[in-house]
């Protein structure tokens, strides 16, 4: 079954970043290439990552200040550095722009893949049990229960909040219609009805009309998922 994780590949050995991307497409990971930095920045900031593979020597645009740039967009997203650059100060100045692993060139691709399995699994748990879910200029905060976007209130049901923190704790992610109906309704099978499309309605009529940018996105035939742009 394939898995919903996205992963940047930033890499200038054409060799090495497609073997990286066949082999993460195998084990059920979207995997985007780019090969320079500009191309890397270009996909940063047109899709939400659950990981990224960071070489330091990219042309136009190095890795050190990619991670950088991308620390300051997104405190979460896993960055791992791949790179042949091996000195202690290489780390150090890495691992201080926000880079959370270092591996040196050349390394061995099981270590690799365990790793990236390490990250994604603990972001997961920590976007599980994190006090207040973002997206963009929404915040939901689980302790008091409440709902803000752009720091104005938005009053929900009960019902309309946990779809809405479902969606958004999968940010990016396509939620089917039978997976919304199991973990919202608590049903495991097909009642027939519209409800999850008057729900949907509820919320966009909520959290979406009021805003230029809208966040509920529906993908035809698939489901639903919240994110500032629509999947490409």
């Amino acid at each position: 079954m394939e898995n919903t994780y996205r992963i940047l590949i930033a890499e200038d050995e054409p060799k090495l970043g497609l073997v990286i991307q066949e082999e993460l497409a195998r084990q059920g990971y979207q995997a985007d290439m780019a090969y320079d930095g500009a191309i890397a920045e270009k996909l940063f900031n047109q899709h939400s990552y659950s990981l990224i593979l960071l070489d330091i020597n990219l042309p136009y645009k190095n890795g050190l200040a990619l991670c950088k740039e991308f620390r300051q967009q997104n405190n979460k997203v896993p960055i791992i550095m791949l790179t042949a650059l091996g000195e202690i100060q290489d780390k150090v100045d890495a691992f201080s722009l926000g880079a959370d692993d270092y591996i040196v060139k050349p390394f061995h691709f099981d270590e690799l893949f365990a790793r990236i399995k390490v990250f994604l699994k603990r972001a997961e748990n920590t976007a599980q049990f994190s006090d207040k879910i973002n997206v963009g200029d929404l915040e939901i905060d689980m302790n008091k229960k409440t709902v803000t976007r752009a720091e104005k209130n938005i009053n929900l049901t009960a019902k309309e909040f946990s779809l809405l923190v479902l969606l958004s704790r999968n940010k990016g992610k396509v939620i089917s219609k039978a997976e919304i109906m199991e973990k919202v309704w608590e049903l495991s099978f097909d009642t027939g009805t519209n409800t999850i499309e008057v729900y949907i309605s509820f919320l966009r009529n909520k959290i979406d009309k009021p805003f230029e940018t809208k966040l509920i996105h529906t993908k035809p035939g698939f489901g639903y998922y919240v994110r500032e742009a629509p999947l490409s």
